[in-house]
């Protein structure tokens, strides 16, 4: 299988993107995907999670700024970011995993994308 994410670009503080990712060769719908960032020098982190069964978690840095959402039809997720910061500056992968609760460990995540880049600078 392979997931592709799109969407990222350079956009001033406080402004908005709309990240996608798109699986080809996956169930998609069986399973749990999420959102990490890695930005330069640092490791990667978890950002958002929506399970199979549209249950949501966030790190608490983005809640009320980001919104996870995806739509198992056309086997894509999305990452609604609005007041972008330039903290918020990173490469974003996607990920699909099949963990038994609800995870923000990237180990339970087999699956991934090649990453989006979002800068945010003015």
């Amino acid at each position: 299988g392979q997931l592709v994410e799109s969407g990222g670009g350079l956009v001033q503080p406080g402004g908005s993107l709309r990240l996608s990712c798109t699986a080809s060769g996956f169930v998609f719908g069986t399973y749990h995907m999420a959102w990490f960032r890695q930005a330069p020098g640092k490791e990667r982190e978890f950002v958002a999670t929506i399970t199979r069964h549209g249950a949501t978690d966030y790190i608490e840095s983005v809640k009320g700024r980001f919104t996870i959402s995806r739509d198992n039809a056309l086997k894509t997720g999305f990452l609604q970011m609005n007041s972008l910061e330039p903290e918020d500056t990173a490469l974003y992968y996607c990920a699909l995993g099949d963990p038994l609760y609800i995870s923000r460990n990237r180990n339970d995540y087999d699956h991934w994308g090649q990453g989006t880049q979002v800068t945010v600078s003015s």
